[in-house]
């Protein structure tokens, strides 16, 4: 079993540095990175520490089935939510999304709807509309995109997506996790 390299990934799983998870676990990053590389072994209780830190127990961590990753969400693991007032539906496409990397959704715009206003970040946002036509508000400027057009464009300025189509219009969205 590859101690270290199964270390090295629940660290980059939960987005650490070897430096980071040092001064979380009291050791040193070089220490850290021999663990990784399998050159040093840690005491039990050091090794139990880590494994704390990095939030996984035991018996995960020695478990060798691997558990197999979801990869196909269907119409029940999806979650809705309307908002009449704006003129806008949306559709969460992949459960607890908002706490991966990307965040991929489904937004039906009735005529005249707007998604919510967004601030600055450092996220990137994707998108295809599948009928109708949206605008891009971004910063001062407007971008139009029909059926069958993508979208493309970091979230560095204030920005929003609202239809402008004389009925519905459907579009799919993937944001990436912002780091502000």
């Amino acid at each position: 079993m590859e101690i270290g390299k199964k270390i090295k990934n629940l660290r980059l799983k939960k987005g650490l540095t070897q430096e980071e998870l040092g001064e979380r676990t009291d050791l040193s990053k070089g220490y850290i990175s021999q663990l990784e590389r399998d050159l040093s072994s840690p005491s039990i209780e050091t090794f139990f520490h880590l494994l704390e830190v990095l939030g996984c127990s035991p018996k995960e961590f020695f478990d060798e089935e691997k558990r197999e990753q979801k990869v196909v969400y269907g119409e029940e693991d999806q979650t809705d939510y309307a908002d009449e007032e704006k003129g806008y539906e949306i559709q969460w496409l992949v459960p607890e999304s908002n706490e991966k990397e990307m965040e991929p959704v489904k937004l039906v715009f009735q005529r005249g709807g707007g998604f919510k206003r967004f601030e600055p970040s450092l996220a990137e946002t994707f998108g295809y509309v599948l009928s109708g036509q949206v605008i891009v508000q971004l910063g001062k400027r407007e971008y139009k995109a029909k059926a069958g057009e993508a979208i493309y464009f970091h979230s560095s300025e204030e920005h929003q997506i609202i239809n402008d189509f004389d009925g519905t219009s459907e579009i799919i969205l993937t944001v990436t996790e912002s780091y502000l």
